[in-house]
């Protein structure tokens, strides 16, 4: 038995495709046979002429062809039973694809508009998403989660689709401008504005510590969140020394901490070699953080320290002023306008942000992770998950309708489990990317992945969330500031390009981007080009980009089922092969250039054929842009290897001099000091003597001002 044909049909519907192949299909040659699962097609005419169909040991060529179902999405193979090639079999299966092809295409469904006779979203929704409906009506505030969700998809798509038009939400103005607010509303000058109140709320606390007056603002109820956390004790511990939390303080936001995390990808159907064994990564987000008490209690310290929040408050706009900036707000239980003035407006409102898309003239990102799921308070029999591990990626099948499914289970307080499906996404007008598609995966296959009684159980809340990638050529071929304005977080996409996870990249540059605001704050630095210089690009992590485009199915191609799975077995089995520091480094983006490379000959030698399988999905326009960016980091990595040992230490030496006489001066040689060590990766380590004289010096000019 020989296999000749593996092919996946994007359609959950296999009862159609079934009987298509059994009804429809025409073929030129074989006798059609109906098997429970497909067809056979058998060859009397294909034996050779001194053998007769009735010889014991010569059975009549076949193929036989069967379909099945799994991960909403239907797959079908044929296989040759006889040991030579049958005439004509090649033929046979050109015309089969083609003819499943043209019977099967791809579909990208758009969200529906609401009906808004109806009562509620869940009756509006059920006829195209049952599912989800079924089990968001089973979620406290369920339908104001699948209200969420619906407007976070309508949005990602508008700014997709109308790239070339991002709606104006920055106004550069010469004086003020009366937005009609009531004169009795008292505007107080803050020295920080926040627009986004997840991770904005984390660097918002640390700078009020600092002693600057900050305002937070949030469109959702403060605390609410729509991802959970998991980082690793030596990321967080950035949060420690920088005097946002106190050891005790940290140990009682850790919602459960892992022996271990595992990494394996479907390989039931690579050949041999290219199957891996499970990549151990116990160091790897292995701390389950409680996110809503983690952002609740950064919020009283944000307060404590003089601080503002303003939630369930939208932005609308914001006017730059030679001295200030403006921002309009609007209430949204009061539908009431707001408005803010600052010296420094900070975009933390993630994917979606309206500013971001204006600053990149709506090229804002390159590619996207579209991510659902859910916490689980309980409800899975016992044996199905050990809560002394986590699931860090994991898939249990190939290519479903032209997306990897890729899976996390991370377990929490208690019975909890946080459960996430995602795949990485070409960001495509024509296919943006859905959320409320991936839910309706997400209910119907959470079987498959582990095993469970969906009635039994009970749902907490919903997690859910557009996660961007940028490829970033070199570290200027994004915007990420503005006068007075600058984007931090998934706004300025700073993201990992394998563990997608905007806490903990930000966590992990929290310092670096914490100095030089301080810097440019202290000195009125605070025009675009000063600005500019205040971001978190690795060059590291620009040629690691490659891997998720390798993991991205282009819109309307057909590949291999198996291709994505191959390409990460290869990988990660790699990884599994290596010290498990490797492995740690290469995920939190800690690698260097010798190890890279390392790693990238072992990958070509291992499976050859990665190379053209790149080139396949990413294209050659793709392709030549990360030579461009592997060229930077080799540049980078070079000069990091001359200068690091002493360039840094000789500005920190320098510093009261040349900050004095030339502070502009002074941040451009900051900013090139952490470019020799975080850009390739080496964490900084802060010293809390050295927050704490800052805040002091701080205080101090703020006393002769």
């Amino acid at each position: 038995m020989k296999e000749l044909f593996y092919v996946e049909l994007p359609t959950p519907d296999t009862a159609t495709v079934r009987s298509w192949l059994q009804q429809d299909w025409q073929h030129e040659l074989g006798d059609k046979i109906i098997t429970p699962d497909g067809i056979r097609l058998k060859f009397n005419n294909a034996l050779p002429s001194d053998q007769t169909p009735t010889s014991s040991t010569t059975p009549i060529p076949e193929i036989s062809i069967f379909i099945w179902s799994v991960q909403r999405t239907t797959y079908l193979k044929a296989f040759r039973w006889g040991i030579s090639p049958i005439p004509g079999e090649r033929q046979i299966l050109q015309q089969l694809e083609t003819a499943l092809r043209r019977q099967f295409p791809y579909h990208y469904p758009e969200p529906p508009v609401l009906d808004v006779t109806k009562p509620s979203i869940f009756e509006a929704l059920a006829p195209y998403y049952p599912k989800t409906v079924e089990f968001f009506q089973k979620m406290p505030n369920g339908e104001y989660d699948l209200n969420r969700v619906y407007w976070w998809e309508k949005r990602w798509r508008e700014g997709v689709r109308n790239p070339q038009q991002p709606k104006q939400v920055v106004f550069k103005e010469r004086g003020g401008q009366d937005w009609g607010v009531r004169a009795e509303q008292p505007i107080s000058m803050y020295d920080i504005i926040y627009i986004g109140g997840a991770l904005g709320v984390i660097h918002a606390a640390v700078m009020a510590q600092r002693g600057y007056r900050v305002l937070l603002i949030e469109r959702l109820p403060f605390g609410r969140m729509n991802r959970e956390w998991n980082i690793s004790r030596d990321e967080f511990q950035s949060l420690i020394d920088l005097g946002l939390f106190t050891p005790a303080e940290f140990e009682g936001l850790i919602a459960r901490e892992y022996i271990d995390g595992f990494n394996k990808f479907f390989d039931g159907n690579n050949p041999p070699h290219l199957r891996a064994a499970i990549l151990h990564t116990p160091t790897v987000l292995n701390v389950a953080m409680d996110s809503e008490k983690l952002l609740r209690l950064c919020g009283e310290k944000l307060k404590s320290a003089g601080g503002e929040i303003w939630d369930e408050t939208e932005f609308i706009r914001a006017d730059i002023e030679p001295n200030q900036v403006r921002v309009k707000l609007q209430h949204l239980p009061s539908q009431s306008d707001r408005q803010a003035t600052g010296r420094l407006l900070v975009d933390a409102m993630g994917t979606a942000s309206p500013i971001a898309w204006q600053l990149n003239g709506g090229r804002a990102f390159d590619s996207v992770c579209p991510t659902v799921g859910a916490v689980i308070a309980k409800g899975f029999e016992p044996g199905v998950w050990d809560s002394h591990y986590g699931d860090v990626l994991n898939s249990h099948g190939d290519i479903s309708r032209g997306r990897q499914l890729i899976w996390e289970l991370f377990p929490g307080a208690d019975e909890e489990l946080t459960i996430y499906l995602f795949h990485y996404h070409q960001v495509n007008p024509e296919n943006p990317g859905s959320l409320l598609e991936m839910y309706e995966d997400f209910f119907a296959i959470l079987p498959e992945y582990r095993r469970c009684d969906m009635e039994k159980l009970v749902w907490k809340k919903p997690t859910f969330g557009y996660i961007p990638g940028h490829f970033s050529v070199g570290s200027r071929d994004r915007t990420v500031a503005f006068d007075r304005l600058v984007a931090l977080g998934d706004a300025a996409s700073l993201q990992s390009p394998l563990v997608f996870t905007g806490f903990g990249s930000l966590v992990r540059n929290l310092y670096r981007l914490t100095d030089l605001l301080d810097t440019a704050l202290r000195h009125n630095l605070l025009s675009a080009r000063d600005l500019n210089q205040i971001r978190a690009y690795q060059s590291n992590v620009s040629v690691t980009w490659l891997f998720s485009k390798g993991m991205m199915v282009p819109t309307g191609r057909h590949f291999p089922p198996q291709r994505v799975n191959a390409m990460l077995n290869t990988f990660f089995g790699l990884l599994a092969d290596e010290p498990p520091q490797i492995a740690d480094d290469f995920i939190k983006d800690r690698f260097g250039w010798l190890t890279f490379n390392r790693l990238a000959l072992k990958a070509a030698k291992r499976n050859p054929a990665l190379l053209p399988w790149i080139w396949q999905m990413a294209g050659a326009k793709d392709i030549f842009r990360w030579l461009g960016s592997y060229l930077i980091f080799t540049g980078n990595a070079f000069v990091s290897w001359l200068l690091k040992g002493w360039f840094p230490g000789v500005v920190r030496y320098l510093q009261p001099w040349i900050e004095q006489r030339n502070p502009a001066l002074w941040l451009r040689l900051l900013a090139q000091s952490y470019a020799l060590t975080a850009d390739m990766g080496r964490s900084e380590r802060v010293r809390s003597e050295e927050v704490k004289n800052k805040r002091e010096e701080l205080k101090e000019l703020s006393r002769l001002n």
